[in-house]
């Protein structure tokens, strides 16, 4: 109706209860669904040919690319039992500064004098050194003494041997005398003897030459044992000389054996010496660890062991602190079908936990509130977790990643690859194709994988 007049009949007439009305609508409802459905068909198949950049969506947290830039424990280096503590927990130390000291609790460092008593020791050791050393020197001068007595004793025998040697030769020249004499007497007896035949000699002469050749024979005899004992006597005296060497090599071979006693000994007072300086320099090392410092600047995060009197053993964590200057990094861990698609100085979309964005991974120039970076190193291990570790650093000339980023954030990244159109990457994702499964130029990227180290001749 057209409700010119004033008086309508709306209220008193119902459109929908006559059937025509209702086809009318019908036929109206029906037209509206098919353009509507034919729109967005045209709009499906204009956005299938739109741009969309290829990427690998993982989760990961921020951290940092330098070891000594990232949380770390302050391990105690000795057990002990806690005294006091310095700090509190939010507290920023510097490098050096005393966190807790710590006492003994290990029964051999107990003794409060145990520096000056190894000390002692140390000292005792040095002069038993220098005793030893006065010994072997002692030994030394004794070994020399008797090797000089010795070569005097083997002058003085063989003098008295050359010496034998001589008288025996005189005794060989006396003897010799003494025969022609006795040969000559014996003649002079025969020609007495002759003569006193003839009646020409007495009785008393002939009787004088027996008598003679007696004495000369008498005199020869006794020149004989004199040689004889001569003879003797220089054996006797090189017996003797061997006797003198036997005696003093003996001597100086205990004189040598005292002395390597004495070396040996020396030895090892300069061993013990040396260990017990080795724990006088671990004494006093050990009382350096008593106090427990930063190893670097930063903040005190989590007092890890609470109570005065609490024991702790070595390496025990005390604590955990933070560096106040470090370099922000993302660590991602990434599926081992898409590590291949990776390459050093590739760009990543970041998004950080607590901080608003709006992201479109396939276009990333209409995301809002995202962060880049770069990849700067991708591990050659599988993780744990059964992901590749890759770290991403803030990519430079870009807008600077937020000021109060901490450690552990997390983040969610969009590793951008190839730019294809939305057919091709929806048709490679039912097929499960890798991102450039058609790239020829993926080739130099397998070869730098595979790429090898160089391997050097060896002369």
């Amino acid at each position: 109706m057209l409700n010119i007049s004033k008086n309508s009949i709306n209220k008193s007439i119902q459109l929908i209860d006559f059937s025509s009305y209702k086809l009318l609508k019908k036929n109206h409802v029906s037209n509206l669904i098919l353009r509507l459905f034919i729109f967005f068909l045209i709009l499906m198949v204009i956005t299938l040919f739109l741009p969309w950049t290829q990427n690998i969506n993982t989760k990961g947290y921020v951290t940092s690319r330098s070891p000594e830039q990232r949380t770390q424990s302050i391990q105690s280096v000795i057990a002990g039992k806690i005294d006091k503590w310095y700090v509190k927990e939010g507290d920023f130390v510097a490098k050096g500064d005393t966190i807790v000291f710590i006492s003994e609790v290990k029964t051999e460092y107990f003794d409060p004098n145990i520096l000056e008593r190894t000390s002692e020791q140390i000292a005792a050791k040095s002069q038993s050194i220098e005793a030893y050393d006065q010994k072997v020197i002692a030994l030394n001068n004794q070994y020399k003494a008797m090797k000089e007595g010795l070569n005097l004793k083997r002058e003085q025998i063989r003098n008295k041997i050359i010496q034998g040697k001589n008288k025996i030769k005189m005794d060989s020249i006396d003897l010799t005398a003494l025969k022609t004499n006795i040969q000559i007497t014996n003649n002079q007896l025969d020609r007495t003897k002759e003569l006193y035949d003839k009646g020409l000699k007495s009785l008393t002469e002939l009787q004088e030459k027996e008598y003679k050749v007696q004495e000369e024979t008498a005199k020869v005899n006794v020149q004989v044992n004199k040689l004889i004992n001569q003879k003797n006597e220089v054996i006797n005296l090189e017996i003797e000389l061997a006797a003198i060497e036997q005696e003093y090599a003996d001597k100086m071979s205990k004189s040598i054996s005292e002395m390597q006693t004495a070396v040996s000994s020396k030895l090892e007072s300069i061993a013990a010496t040396a260990k017990l300086q080795n724990q006088l320099s671990n004494y006093s090392e050990r009382q350096k660890y008593y106090y427990i410092i930063a190893p670097q600047s930063g903040y005190i995060t989590k007092t890890i062991k609470k109570g005065i009197g609490e024991i702790i053993k070595e390496g025990d964590d005390v604590t955990t602190i933070v560096p106040s200057n470090y370099d922000l990094a993302v660590e991602l861990y990434v599926r081992p079908q898409d590590i291949p698609l990776l390459k050093i100085g590739g760009p990543v979309n970041l998004r950080f936990d607590g901080w608003p964005a709006i992201v479109i991974s396939g276009w990333p120039e209409s995301s809002s509130g995202v962060f880049t970076g770069n990849v700067v190193a991708i591990d050659r291990f599988i993780s744990t977790n059964g992901n590749y570790r890759v770290l991403v650093s803030p990519e430079e000339d870009t807008k600077a990643w937020p000021e109060f980023l901490s450690f552990g954030t997390g983040v969610r990244a969009f590793i951008l690859l190839n730019k294809v159109p939305v057919w091709y990457e929806i048709w490679r994702q039912l097929n499960g194709f890798p991102p450039n499964f058609y790239d020829t130029n993926n080739k130099a990227t397998n070869d730098e994988l595979k790429r090898k180290a160089p391997i050097k001749s060896v002369k």
